[in-house]
């Protein structure tokens, strides 16, 4: 059996966001499949995926602190500023952080770990509402 849908998430503020719930809340089909894989694809340069911590939040402050350490803004070398200080990075962060994520499915649900969750990673401050495409195989 094959699922795609494309999801609309809310616009989030710059940061890591724990979306799992928004993204399953949206595929009710899951429910059906015994044995699977689901994938999650995020249609944009400037935002990613990643799975980690889903239960303290300070991680995911820590996570945009070390990022806009790692990738800092206004460097004199960037060329593509044409969207603001925050784009170049953006693309950077989203780049090494990656755009898809593939997580089984097992009786229904995502087997994930107890405290893993699956983060929008919003690298940009203003940067909308995103869109991701899950397609899930499965019996």
């Amino acid at each position: 059996m094959w699922i795609q849908k494309e999801i609309q998430l809310k616009p989030y503020s710059r940061g890591f966001h724990l979306v799992t719930n928004a993204i399953i809340n949206r595929i009710p089909e899951i429910e059906n499949i015994k044995i699977g894989m689901m994938h999650v694809f995020i249609k944009h340069s400037s935002a990613s995926l990643t799975i980690n911590e889903n239960a303290d939040p300070t991680v995911r402050d820590d996570f945009e602190a070390y990022f806009n350490r790692a990738v800092p803004e206004n460097e004199p070398y960037y060329k593509h500023l044409d969207e603001g200080s925050d784009d170049l990075p953006a693309h950077l962060k989203s780049s090494l952080l990656g755009a898809s994520l593939n997580i089984p499915i097992t009786e229904g649900k995502l087997n994930m770990g107890i405290w893993q969750g699956i983060y929008l990673c919003e690298h940009r401050n203003y940067g909308g509402s995103r869109k991701i495409v899950v397609t899930i195989n499965g019996e």
